[in-house]
């Protein structure tokens, strides 16, 4: 053999990855995409749910300091309005638009969103989380079941279900097996 056929064969068998193995190994990476992804969007927001209860928490309890014992509404006019202006500049929640067009997302689940309501006129006050994620189940609810005085999960557009109040202790098993799968849960948060 000649040492120009002794090089060609070299360099032949160097030329690099057939159109097959590459196509084999973009399919090896896609699958393991695919498999991943939802993966770690759980994984994320598994991991913000402490901060987000700590940040309702210390909402619930300023406001249940600061509510006028004199009067039997003392939660009279409570609205979203005021969670926002405590989160504002947080890096947990997104506030955006003002008055009506007033948004508070809080980043357990796709576009989820805080509302702060009175209730029996203005006796309490509820905190509704909607479109939560079912890694934060029951996550959130086990944080917040400390400051709460009742709890409801509506999972999916079902009817909700109340994993705690005067008569039903709280049990996080209860409160995850209430939630389903996905970006579908609707938490109310009640204390007064």
């Amino acid at each position: 053999m000649s040492a120009i056929q002794s090089h060609s064969l070299v360099k032949s068998s160097q030329q690099g990855l057939s159109l097959i193995e590459v196509s084999i190994v973009t399919a090896i990476v896609l699958l393991l995409a695919i498999i991943g992804v939802p993966a770690i969007g759980a994984y994320v927001v598994e991991n913000k749910v402490p901060k987000v209860g700590e940040e309702i928490a210390r909402f619930i309890l300023q406001t249940k300091v600061n509510a006028s014992n004199a009067t039997a509404a003392p939660y009279q006019g409570i609205d979203t309005a005021n969670f926002a202006n405590l989160v504002r500049d947080s890096s947990i929640f997104a506030v955006s638009g003002e008055g009506s067009t007033l948004k508070v997302l809080h980043g357990l689940g796709g576009e989820g969103q805080v509302s702060v309501a009175a209730e029996e006129a203005g006796a309490s006050f509820s905190i509704t989380l909607s479109k939560v994620h079912n890694a934060a189940c029951p996550s959130i609810a086990s944080i917040l079941q400390r400051v709460s005085d009742s709890m409801t999960v509506a999972p999916g557009g079902q009817g909700a279900t109340v994993i705690k109040s005067d008569t039903v202790l709280y049990s996080a098993l209860a409160a995850e097996s209430r939630c389903a799968k996905g970006d579908v849960n609707t938490f109310v948060f009640t204390a007064g």
